[in-house]
């Protein structure tokens, strides 16, 4: 299976998707905070090619979606942008995917339409447990810088494995998150961060929507950005599957992506999708 890339018009925001596989068996992959669709790369081809029809989506303010100084950046704004996708994409239901914000707006979105979730996967998410002030100051800062340093740094903190931080992998971030709107959304979105995402947190929606869906936690060993303690207390308190990869950071889907479609598919099967 191939990925073909293509802009894309969900509600009034125009975006980016990445889209590999056909047929019904919908599967949607939510980026993090400063990312973009292209992370899940090495995931779309392999979901493809058992039998899913992925896309991945460029979450507004970033990659190569709109930058518009208008919108709410923020997770509610998120999940409303996700369902504006699957209503322009005119599909009725998909397993959602999200990592680190991401998994935020994937739990955020699927506990507000659960008629439109037929599972959800969290990948070291955010949003199952408060952040609190000082640890929402220092997300805000490091969105905001987009140095060529601070994007560096960016990358060796989330990353375990450094070896995939190349010079092409940083260029490209610069580029994108230096692109023009980029700072101004960062800029709403960090502000965003500190006062009210903890407003929005999912750990109570998540563990009552484990009754009635699959949920999977797919969590790094080594993850600094979300300790793997956050997962293991989601895990209980929700009552939800915990699987840790070893030598992985707060991007296992990148860092072992063969393991974690292994990991992702084994999941959808035992839930029968």
């Amino acid at each position: 299976m191939s990925i073909i890339g293509y802009p894309f018009g969900a509600g009034k925001t125009l975006t980016r998707v990445l889209e590999s596989g056909q047929g019904d068996k919908h599967v949607v992959l939510i980026h993090g905070l400063g990312a973009r669709a292209d992370r899940w790369t090495a995931n779309l081809e392999v979901l493809a090619a058992a039998g899913y029809h992925c896309y991945a989506l460029d979450l507004p303010g970033h990659g190569y979606a709109d930058k518009r100084a208008d919108f709410a950046y923020g997770v509610p704004a998120f999940a409303g942008f996700v369902k504006d996708f699957l209503d322009s994409a005119k599909i009725e239901r998909a397993v959602v995917v999200g990592t680190s914000l991401g998994g935020h707006v994937a739990g955020y979105f699927a506990s507000r339409n659960p008629t439109r979730t037929q599972a959800l996967a969290l990948v070291g998410s955010v949003g199952l447990a408060p952040l609190g002030r000082q640890a929402s100051e220092n997300v805000r800062t490091n969105v905001k810088n987009t140095t060529r340093d601070g994007i560096i740094g960016k990358l060796k903190f989330v990353l375990a494995r450094h070896h995939l931080i190349t010079d092409a992998l940083i260029d490209e971030e610069f580029r994108i998150n230096n692109s023009p709107g980029a700072q101004r959304a960062f800029d709403i979105l960090g502000d965003y961060i500190v006062e009210s995402i903890d407003h929005d947190a999912i750990g109570d929606q998540i563990k009552t929507l484990a009754s009635s869906k699959p949920i999977i936690l797919i969590w790094g060993a080594d993850d600094r950005a979300v300790p793997l303690k956050v997962g293991e207390s989601a895990r209980d308190r929700a009552g939800v599957e915990l699987v840790v990869m070893p030598g992985c950071g707060h991007c296992p889907y990148m860092e072992d992506p063969a393991r974690f479609n292994e990991i992702f598919l084994g999941f959808l099967k035992k839930a029968g999708l």
